[in-house]
Order: structure tokens, then C-alpha cells, then sequence
């Protein structure tokens, strides 16, 4: 039984993130061909395409009565890519960040991490407070793209989002790829969390502690793998760009997910505990990126170091309240 669930587990896992991509690659073609800007296509459709798992996993665990799980991998997710991915990342290569468009958002994931801290801090997740979360995630999007398209062509940042998005795909391949992520992607996480529940009971673990911790580090993936290869193309900004955005994106459209399907009380823990932990993440990396007295911002191995011991510290300390 226990097993059976593990693999399921990481066949949900391996599903998802191919279907992520497959629908990303088939709805930038799509929209590519229908004549849509690059640029556009990049900071819309692509950047969301790598919190397209943590959506599903939302939609999937609010529906199965899990919105601990939901909350838990939105939280979880942004501690990951803070500590993880941009950790691992730097110890690949050090990141210099050179973009405007870069340092302009990393202050809007403090200030969407703070906005978590708000809503939260009832222990409780209303319907109203989804919606404006919803609401807050469609107008940054639109607001990003805009401030994006009247930067100079020279930004870094906006080139690589412009040679991130695949060219010369057949419409008909395109929609195959939409249609079959569309299929695969609730599928998938709907099977992944089904297994995600069963083990962690299993082990006497809480909703809460297999969002933040199993459920988070599967559904990064997609970001670790993204900044990785980045970093070793020399695409620095479009390394660290992928986490912040998907960090803003995991707070706004994750975290509203469980508010709207699933509205009710939260764990206490998330609050006492993991809150903190983001917002101490967040700040690290603010003061890491941004850079100070006219310098570019860079992440350097020893600081890549500092993150990745700040994620296995936080494992500790989640699993240590079992």
C-alpha cells in the first residue's frame, strides 16, 4: 500500500511537470502564431507556466478537502525557491543581477509575501479574500507586461523572456500540446495529492506538513530546472527572474485557490512558523539581489551556500514538529 502511494507519487510528480511544460509550449506557440508579441507571451504565458503545478496541486487539494495542503505548497513553494533553487543555482554559477525589470520586482514579492501575512493572520482563508487575491494576480500581471513593453529592448531581462518563447511551431502541434497539458496536468495532480494524503498519514503527518515539505519541493521542479539551465546558458535574469515571478504568482493566484474552493480555518502553525520563515527568506534574497551605493545585485556562491543551509534547516524544523 505504502508502495503503491510512493510511486504514484512520483509518477504524479514526473506528470506534472511535463504536462506544465507541454501546455506552456503549446499555448506560447499557439499564441505566437496568432500573432501575439513574444515579449507578452513570455511575461504571461511562460512565466505562469511555472507555477502551473502548484495551481493544480491548489485546485486538486481544496476540491479534495486538503486546504492545508494547498496553502502549505504555496508557502512551501516560495521557501523552496528561495532556499533550494536559487541556492543550488548560485552554487552553479554566481548571479549577477543586471535587469531594472529584476530589481523592480523583487520589493513586489515582499510586499505580496507581507499581503499573505494579512490575510492569513486570522487563521482563516475567506472567499472574499481569494477573490482579491485573484483579482491582485490578473492586475500584476497586466501591470508587469505594460511596464515591460515601454523598457528599453536592451533590458536583459525582456530579451531573454522574448528568446524564451518557441517559434516555428505548427498550429496543429501547438493545440496538441495545449489540449493534451489541459488533460494531463489535472490528472496528474489530482493523483499526486490522493497519494500525498495517504502517505502522510501514514507517517502521522499533518496536510500541512506534506504541502510545505513533499508536496513544495516536487511541484519547484519546474523552477529548479529553469533556473538551472538559465544559469548555465548565461541567462542570469531570466534564472532568478523565474523564481521571483513565481514566487508573486504563488501568493496572488495559488494561495487564492484554497479561498475560493475551500474557505475556512487554517493551521495555527502557519502563521507561528512558516510565515516567518518565507518573509525571513524573502528579505535574504532582497538584500542578496538588489544591490546597493550604484552596485548590481549578485548572489554569490558563498550566499547560495547560506540559502541552501536556510532549506535544510526548515526541513528540519517542519519535521521536527511531527
Amino acid at each position: 500500500m505504502l508502495t503503491t502511494n510512493i510511486i504514484i507519487l512520483i509518477l504524479g510528480f514526473i506528470g506534472l511537470v511535463i504536462s506544465a511544460d507541454k501546455f506552456v509550449y503549446g499555448a506560447a506557440g499557439l499564441a505566437r502564431n496568432l500573432g501575439i508579441s513574444p515579449l507578452v507571451i513570455g511575461l504571461t504565458i511562460v512565466a505562469m507556466g511555472s507555477s502551473a503545478p502548484e495551481m493544480m496541486v491548489a485546485v486538486s487539494a481544496s476540491l479534495n478537502g486538503s486546504p492545508n495542503t494547498a496553502i502549505g505548497n504555496a508557502i512551501g513553494s516560495n521557501i523552496t525557491n528561495i532556499t533550494l533553487v536559487l541556492g543550488i543555482t548560485a552554487l552553479i554559477k554566481p548571479l549577477l543581477v543586471g535587469s531594472a525589470t529584476i530589481r523592480r520586482e523583487i520589493p513586489m514579492v515582499l510586499i505580496t509575501t507581507l499581503l499573505a501575512g494579512v490575510v492569513l493572520w486570522d487563521l482563516k482563508l475567506e472567499m472574499y479574500e481569494g477573490v482579491i487575491l485573484l483579482l491582485l494576480f490578473f492586475i500584476t500581471i497586466i501591470t508587469l507586461t505594460i511596464l515591460a513593453l515601454k523598457r528599453p529592448s536592451n533590458d536583459p531581462l525582456i530579451q531573454e523572456h522574448s528568446d524564451d518563447v518557441p517559434e516555428g511551431v505548427p498550429t496543429w502541434k501547438a493545440v496538441a500540446w495545449l489540449v493534451f497539458g489541459m488533460i494531463a496536468l489535472p490528472v496528474s495532480s489530482h493523483f499526486l495529492v490522493d497519494s500525498a494524503v495517504v502517505i502522510a498519514q501514514y507517517f502521522g503527518m499533518s496536510d500541512l506538513v506534506i504541502g510545505l515539505t513533499i508536496i513544495a519541493i516536487g511541484t519547484s521542479l519546474p523552477e529548479l530546472a529553469a533556473s538551472v539551465t538559465g544559469v548555465l546558458k548565461g541567462e542570469d535574469d531570466l534564472a532568478i527572474g523565474n523564481i521571483i515571478g513565481s514566487n508573486i504568482f504563488n501568493i496572488l493566484a495559488v494561495l487564492s485557490l484554497p479561498g475560493i474552493l475551500a474557505p475556512g480555518m487554517i493551521d495555527p502553525a502557519i502563521i507561528s512558523r512558516d510565515f516567518y520563515y518565507m518573509l525571513g527568506a524573502t528579505m535574504l534574497m532582497l538584500v542578496m539581489a538588489m544591490g546597493f551605493r550604484g552596485r548590481p545585485g549578485r548572489i554569490t556562491r558563498v550566499e547560495g551556500a547560506i540559502l541552501l543551509a536556510g532549506f535544510v534547516a526548515y526541513q528540519f524544523i517542519v519535521f521536527s514538529s511531527i
